[in-house]
């Protein structure tokens, strides 16, 4: 089994570098972006991320914004909002685009880690009903259509 890639998108280097270190520590490949234009490059040069874990308030393009487009062209891919900049309206609008959770820093490292490997099951689990329904040969190509969207907006 491979190491699963992380992409950590956040402006502020030294906390970066530190989460880099603890989750490399732990077996994870690490990419990072200091914005969220760098981060939708990323995503679509590097096809094995898995989970990007986003800051909110960045220079440029901002979490929400960034996540909208990673929701829009990477639906598979799981996000975990990670912001000093919490609200409740910036919660329930990253949850509502899509976002897997929204967690405030400071957070311990085990409570990230736990969410990261939901997101990663959740992530996998999605994917395989995707595959089975692309292979069962009955449905129509409509309804396999109307059921992927299903899966994806979920």
């Amino acid at each position: 089994m491979s190491a699963t890639t992380l992409l950590i998108v956040d402006d502020e280097q030294a906390f970066t570098e530190i989460l880099c270190q603890r989750l490399t520590r732990r077996g994870f490949i690490i990419k990072t972006a200091a914005d969220g234009r760098t981060a939708l490059q990323q995503l679509q040069e590097e096809a094995s991320i898995e989970v990007v874990i986003l800051d909110i308030a960045m220079p440029g393009i901002n979490g929400i914004e960034t996540l909208r487009a990673i929701k829009m062209d990477h639906a598979l891919t799981e996000v975990i909002m990670l912001t000093g900049q919490a609200t409740v309206d910036t919660a329930v609008e990253s949850i509502r685009i899509g976002a897997f959770n929204y967690l405030i820093k400071p957070c311990e490292i085990e409570d990230l880690l736990a969410h990261i490997k939901e997101a990663l099951k959740r992530k996998k689990e999605r994917e395989a009903r995707i595959l089975e329904i692309r292979m069962t040969p009955y449905i129509s190509s409509e309804k396999r259509h109307e059921m992927i969207a299903a899966i994806l907006e979920e």
